[in-house]
């Protein structure tokens, strides 16, 4: 008996990479979603191309390294560009690309816009699809319980907690916004400071509701 052994790896081999990447994987959704969009219309940049110059990469390509990504967790400009190196899905999805780190950020920068319409066209396919209703609302870090749990119950002590975690956290995230540069960041940090001020006048509802009632 001897051990399992790998293949040679000064051996020469032909394998294409269609070979290599599941029928069903992710990669192929992403491939197929970016064709059909209509690049030109959602506003990136460098879709049409200038007569000098250095050839930019084509914008749906980078499109579909960004989708992959977020995919698989991997938002880092530099772990995306390590990703092209290493990852076959990868190299079959970009054609053996490596594009930079710094490509990589410039063009969500430069796109963020652009971003926003990707996701809202990926939303319609998905209802248009039958594959959503579309009637669904995300609410980050919040939970919905569907019974009367102790959670559903407010006391002064309770209710003075979540307003003072609820400023706190609105002057970390208005902190934040002053230091970054970045339009992407500004824009969620907006949103984030819009919700934590919605759950603020939910609970100055609630401590006026409690106040002018006899109950603790």
């Amino acid at each position: 008996m001897d051990y399992i052994v790998g293949e040679n790896r000064n051996q020469i081999q032909m394998i294409a990479l269609e070979q290599l990447v599941a029928p069903d994987s992710w990669a192929r959704v992403i491939d197929l979603f970016v064709d059909i969009l209509p690049i030109d219309e959602l506003g990136f940049k460098h879709v049409k191309l200038q007569s000098e110059g250095r050839p930019p990469y084509n914008p749906a390509t980078l499109l579909k390294l960004y989708l992959y990504g977020y995919k698989h967790s991997i938002r880092s400009s530099r772990k995306l560009e390590h990703s092209c190196k290493v990852n076959v899905e990868l190299w079959w999805l970009l054609g053996g690309l490596m594009p930079s780190f710094r490509t990589i950020a410039y063009f969500r920068k430069n796109n963020a816009e652009a971003f926003r319409k990707v996701f809202r066209q990926f939303v319609l396919m998905l209802k248009d699809m039958g594959l959503i209703e579309g009637e669904t609302i995300g609410i980050d870090s919040f939970k919905i319980f569907a019974q009367n749990s102790l959670r559903n119950n407010y006391t002064q002590k309770k209710i003075d907690r979540h307003l003072e975690y609820i400023d706190n956290r609105i002057e970390e995230f208005e902190a934040a916004l002053d230091k970054t540069d970045k339009e992407e960041e500004k824009e969620l940090l907006k949103s984030k400071i819009k919700l934590q001020q919605d759950r603020r006048r939910k609970y100055e509802t609630l401590d006026t509701e409690l106040k002018n009632s006899n109950d603790t």
